[in-house]
Parts: C-alpha cells; structure tokens; sequence
C-alpha cells in the first residue's frame, strides 16, 4: 500500500461579495473598486469559480486581503470576482485559472510565516504543490499569479488524505 498527499484547492466565498454587483460606479469607486466587462476568454481570472471569465462577463475589480494573519506576510491585492460565480473545490488537481500561467508558490507554517516559495511554469503547478507538501512544517499554499502578482488560490492538505491503492 502506498501514500499519496491529497490537497484542495477552494475559490474564495461568493457571499461578502455579491453586494458589490448591486453598487453604481461611484459607490465602487468609493470603495476602491472598478466594476469590468471581460474583453476577452481569457485575462481575467475569477477567484470564486477559479475560472477566466468569458467575453461581455461582468466582474468587480477590487482589493482583497487574501493573507489575512498578524506576520510581515499579511497580504492583499486587486482580485476579480464575476457576478454570480459558485464557488468551486477542486481535489488533487489544479483549477482552469492555474492552465498556462507561471505561479508564485509561497508556503506557509501554521504561524502564518512564510517557510519557503516555488515558481512553478504553466503546467507544473501540481508537482509544485506536493513538492511542497512534502514538508510537514508547511500548512497551507497562497499561489499568486507570477508575473502581475495578483492572489490566484489558498492550498490546503486535504483531510481526506489517505491510502491508495
């Protein structure tokens, strides 16, 4: 019987932002936000579904403190949302968002201090993450898109780890 590490992957709450989509222009401005309309497929990458948008999609354009502990690491960033994405879970795979983007890997302990970090090219997300996984001091995963920075997904050991056959 062999081990394998299982890992999830889970889009962000739709809830604190559905509100949003409900504001004009100027109350977003207010709050630092810009509502935007997909101009293409691909380039803007929801962090509810971990899906791109597709063109004439709408979505809010905002600041989010994805990395929310009282470490130098505290982190935020614009991120986009689209109305009335479902948030999703992907298990021991990667979400459409990571296909064909460099990741910035950045791992954490249960302190919230950061252990150690991995780009991973287009395609090499997986590897990267059980690379890391590997080590046991290391809780959780905030990849980040590589070259604009921007949040892209929390990574989580799976409680569901376990034997394979």
């Amino acid at each position: 019987m062999t081990y394998r590490m299982s890992y999830r992957i889970q889009g962000l709450d739709p809830a604190p932002f559905a509100p949003l989509f409900e504001l004009d222009d100027e109350a977003l401005s207010a709050r630092n936000a810009r509502r935007v309309i997909a101009t293409a497929d691909r380039g803007f990458p929801c962090r509810v579904s971990l899906e791109d948008a597709r063109a004439g999609e709408e979505l809010v354009l905002l600041h989010h403190l994805s990395h929310d502990v009282a470490t130098p690491y505290r982190s935020a960033y614009a991120i986009y949302v689209r109305r009335g994405a479902a948030r999703t879970i992907w298990r021991d795979r990667t979400p459409p968002v990571f296909e064909g983007r460099p990741l910035a890997m950045r791992a954490f302990g249960a302190d919230g201090m950061l252990q150690t970090a991995r780009l991973a090219g287009p395609g090499e997300a997986d590897a990267a993450i059980r690379n890391l996984f590997a080590d046991a001091g290391i809780a959780y995963i905030d990849a980040h898109n590589a070259a604009y920075g921007c949040f892209a997904a929390r990574i989580e050991r799976d409680a569901s780890e376990g034997a394979e056959p």
